[in-house]
């Protein structure tokens, strides 16, 4: 009798740790990161509320921080616009460059110029979502690494970061982003 109480209490004392260890540790969206609310505008000047006016349960974001990582995501934009005209269901994706807030109205203007003149179509436009605030406090609320490599993100509408890639474009990360982009097991 004294071994089946002390089995009892064995497997009631795993469970109950069992159960600490899960509220304990951390969630998978805590561990990979989360986009912060915001509100903002496409280069078409249509508002965007981020991430829950993402379009679809999953989105692509692919995310600059400097003008010279445009060689890097030119490769995942390539992919992704390919991917899309070879489907039967397009991947829902946006371009975001997190630009250092300069503070006045008429510097963010002369951002926003820069951008409508190097990208002057309307798809691009569409798609383009500048985001103005400080890279170090970005970087923080979303838990990414740094700003010095480009990132091909999968999120949800709440923001969490279900899968990600740094730096440029390679057909490996590019198959696991879209097994992501894919999946419903979520």
């Amino acid at each position: 009798m004294k071994r089946i109480a002390t089995y009892v209490s064995a497997w009631i004392l795993a469970m109950g740790v069992a159960c600490l260890l899960a509220f304990v540790a951390p969630s998978e969206s805590g561990v990979m990161g989360q986009l912060p609310a915001f509100a903002t505008q496409n280069l078409l000047r249509q508002p965007v509320s981020l991430p829950a006016g993402f379009v679809s349960d999953r989105t692509l974001a692919l995310i600059t921080f400097k003008r010279d990582q445009r060689p890097q995501i030119e490769g995942w934009v390539q992919w992704v616009k390919g991917l899309n005209q070879s489907s039967e269901t397009p991947v829902s994706w946006l371009r975001m460059t997190v630009v250092n807030d300069p503070g006045t109205d008429s510097a963010r203007q002369e951002v926003w110029t820069r951008l409508l003149d190097r990208y002057p179509g309307d798809e691009e436009r569409a798609n383009f979502v500048p985001v103005f605030t400080d890279h170090r406090s970005f970087v923080k609320a979303t838990g990414f690494n740094g700003t010095d490599l480009v990132l091909a993100v999968v999120l949800n509408r709440q923001g969490d970061v279900l899968a990600r890639a740094e730096g440029a474009f390679d057909t490996d990360k590019a198959q696991s982003l879209l097994e992501t982009l894919k999946s419903t097991s979520f």
